[in-house]
């Protein structure tokens, strides 16, 4: 059974509104080489998506609102600016999508979303989530424990590491012609911290299905690290027996640590992790070690120096 959860207090609550517009990135300059990118109204159908509340992560907060979520965020293969995925992915195409599962396994798999949605126990939890550029909200996603897939394949003795592979179809995501990053998005988690009761792969968000620009239709979450580990639109889970190189530490390795767990001790170099701003909020509020879930995660890296291994 997951380990108890400590409560979100009510004042965490986060109103509708975005924050702040976030800064152009160096992926502005290269915007030219795209053309025109479109402007339509993004977003998928929202569809109701059923899921059981499980208790032991139904907080008694009002989350975020679904508009303040989904028309602010990171998603780069759609865009440099907090809006651009809202903007964007309505390039995206959700069927036919199929999840490939390879590396360290001794078969290859290869599942359908229809199948994923098959397996049975959505479950909707409430997370706190936290951006590494210092915003944060509280989000009830649904999905399946990472775990529903490890009882799927059968792993070698020689898996170590997970990598998660988002999409990287320039057709449907114009950034990806941009060398911003060196696509596609690929995060990585050790074997034990996916395996963990609170990794979650996510399908939907407010009782629907994922909204394209938040990742659909399959992304992963992890409550306890920077939201940028989360992959989103992801079509490729790799199990290796080496530490994997990611998308971030290839592309800042002294900014963006392969465990980038939520530590407000360890400073970003251009921004300090010891408070976060709430959407909709004006104060900040202490950012809270491994946002908020250190009782039940803090065992997992006994013993490391957390500032080396960050």
């Amino acid at each position: 059974m997951p380990p108890d959860l400590p409560a979100i207090p009510s004042s965490e609550i986060t109103p509708p509104e975005v924050f702040s517009q976030r800064r152009r990135l160096l992926l502005a300059g290269a915007a030219g080489l795209l053309g025109s990118t479109g402007s339509a109204a993004t977003t998928n159908r929202e569809e109701p998506l059923i899921a059981s509340r499980n208790p032991r992560f139904a907080l008694d907060d009002k989350p975020t609102p679904l508009a303040t979520m989904t028309g602010y965020g990171n998603f780069y293969e759609f865009g440099p600016d907090k809006d651009s995925p809202a903007k964007n992915a309505y390039r995206l195409r959700l069927r036919p999508w199929t999840l490939t599962v390879d590396g360290e396994v001794r078969q290859k798999r290869t599942f359908a979303i229809e199948d994923i949605l098959g397996w049975g126990g959505l479950e909707e939890r409430t997370y706190r989530f936290r951006c590494v550029e210092g915003w944060s909200a509280v989000v009830p996603w649904i999905g399946l424990p990472f775990n529903e897939l490890l009882k799927r394949v059968e792993l070698t003795g020689n898996a170590r590491f997970v990598e998660f592979w988002s999409l990287a179809d320039p057709e449907q995501m114009p950034y990806v012609r941009t060398p911003f990053l060196d696509w596609p998005y690929v995060e990585a988690l050790r074997l034990d911290e996916a395996g963990h009761p609170l990794t979650l792969l996510a399908v939907g968000m407010y009782g629907q299905v994922m909204p394209k620009q938040s990742g659909a239709p399959l992304r992963l979450i992890v409550p306890w690290k920077y939201g940028f580990k989360g992959a989103k639109s992801i079509v490729r889970i790799r199990f290796v027996e080496k530490q994997p190189a990611t998308v971030w530490t290839k592309a800042g390795p002294d900014e963006y640590g392969f465990y980038s767990n939520v530590n407000p001790e360890v400073p970003h170099k251009r921004w300090s992790q010891s408070h976060e701003r709430r959407l909709g909020e004006f104060f900040k509020r202490k950012t809270l070690p491994f946002n908020g879930y250190a009782e039940q995660v803090a065992g997992l890296y006994a013993g490391m120096d957390l500032k080396l291994n960050f």
